[in-house]
Formats: structure tokens, C-alpha cells, sequence
């Protein structure tokens, strides 16, 4: 009996264990379809926001870093075709600071000229739930009304950041 009780418990564990996630070719550990895994994070400001409190609401996060390069240069991209064109529509736009003081977050923000919201990401814990924390910043993740994951970007790339553009308009139309 023990010996059916330790396999039956080993096969349980190697199940949970192979279950994880593991990342695809772009590093992230969700996929389309997904429940949003939920997270509360502090704002630049000192205000707390909560995934599971946006519920109803369009939201896009976007993983970035003061010193990526891709992610200042796709950062004024997302300010002006995403956030000022669909502010008004019902999207919440996040940029997701990974591992950085308040302090770079702000001069990031200062420096893109952005105005939608940076969010702090102490140890990249948030980050870890949407991706290898061995893979790159520079990834944007939309996120329709019921907490389900619609559209996954990574690096800049102009057409896919065209299709992240037009799949928004779709969603809030």
C-alpha cells in the first residue's frame, strides 16, 4: 500500500511539474486565450492598481525599462496611436517598469514623453507571470473586457505594432 501511495504521490508531483509553463520562441509563458494572471502594483504616483479591479475595461500592459533602447522607441509610438487615440474609449494603458526605482521610471516617462501610466515591478514578479524573467522587455500583452489575453507583441515591429493598433480599435468599437 505505501508503495502505491509514493507512486501514486510521485506521479502527481512530475504532473505539477511539467505542467508549468514553459516559454515559447518569444519567452512568454501565456498564450492567447489565457486568463490575465491577476497582480496589484504601485504607480509611479503612490496610488495601487489591481488587474482584477479593471475588469469591464480594455487593458494593455506594456513590460519596459528605462535602459531598453526598443522600449523608448516604441514608447511614443504606443503614447500617441494607442493611448491618446483610445483613452477616451475605455483603455487602461500600463507601462510595467521592470526592477527599477520610482526614480528611472519617472525620468523614462519624462524622457518619452508619455502620459499613461508606469507601474513598478520590484524583483520583475509581474513580469514572471507573463514571461520568462530570462526573456527581454520591450512586450506589450491586451487584455479584453473578461480578463482573457487577445494579443501579444514583442520587440517593435511596425506591422505587429499596426495589428496591436487595429485589434484595440476592434475591441473597443
Amino acid at each position: 500500500m505505501k508503495k502505491i501511495i509514493l507512486s501514486f504521490l510521485l506521479s502527481v508531483f512530475c504532473i505539477a511539474l511539467f505542467a508549468q509553463a514553459a516559454p515559447d520562441d518569444r519567452g512568454y509563458i501565456v498564450k492567447l486565450g489565457d486568463k490575465a494572471p491577476d497582480f496589484e502594483m504601485e504607480l509611479t504616483d503612490g496610488t495601487k492598481v489591481k488587474l482584477s479591479d479593471l475588469k469591464g475595461q480594455v487593458v494593455m500592459l506594456q513590460f519596459t525599462a528605462s535602459w531598453c533602447g526598443v522600449c523608448r522607441k516604441e514608447m511614443p509610438h504606443i503614447e500617441e496611436q494607442i493611448w491618446q487615440a483610445y483613452k477616451d474609449k475605455g483603455l487602461q494603458v500600463f507601462g510595467v517598469d521592470r526592477d527599477e526605482p520610482v526614480k528611472k521610471a519617472l525620468e523614462l516617462k519624462e524622457d518619452t514623453k508619455i502620459t499613461y501610466s508606469i507601474g513598478l515591478d520590484p524583483g520583475a514578479d509581474i513580469f514572471g507571470l507573463y514571461a520568462d524573467k530570462q526573456a527581454g522587455v520591450t512586450r506589450n500583452v491586451l487584455i479584453d473586457r473578461d480578463g482573457k489575453i487577445i494579443f501579444l507583441t514583442r520587440l517593435f515591429n511596425e506591422e505587429e505594432f499596426a495589428a496591436l493598433v487595429k485589434r484595440i480599435g476592434e475591441e473597443l468599437e
